[in-house]
């Protein structure tokens, strides 16, 4: 059974940092793209980052503009799992972020959280003072 399990969320002040982890059992990573989304009280689920399984680096990875320059996506299909480095949080980060899986397709991940077929439960982020 394909299960993808996110931790590392908490409560952070404004400008500190967070590394969220998605945990996948049941399946090979090494097969699949995964992507991170989040969605805030109120508003639409929307793509923060994405990682290619072909290419996992540069290229092979995507911010959305609002987190370019402070968050960093990577992956570990060793111990399967992929990790989102959050620096320089925002109130505007707070949300509840989600992880997600697709089988590759290409050598470029996609942000579209339409996309993905499998997802984690999510875990909440809180930026506050």
């Amino acid at each position: 059974q394909l299960q993808l399990v996110e931790s590392g969320g908490g409560l952070v002040q404004p400008g500190g940092s967070l590394r969220l982890s998605c945990a996948a059992s049941g399946f090979t990573l090494d097969y699949y793209d995964i992507g991170w989304f989040r969605q805030a009280p109120g508003k639409e689920r929307e793509g923060v980052s994405c990682i290619n399984s072909i290419n996992s680096s540069g290229g092979g990875t995507d911010y959305a503009d609002s987190v370019k320059g402070r968050f960093t996506i990577s992956r570990d299909n060793a111990k399967k799992t992929v990790y989102l480095q959050m620096n320089s949080l925002e109130p505007e980060d707070t949300a509840v972020y989600y992880c997600a899986a697709r089988a590759t397709v290409h050598e470029m991940c996609l942000l579209g959280w339409w996309r993905y077929d499998y997802w984690g439960r999510g875990t909440r982020v809180t930026v506050s003072s």
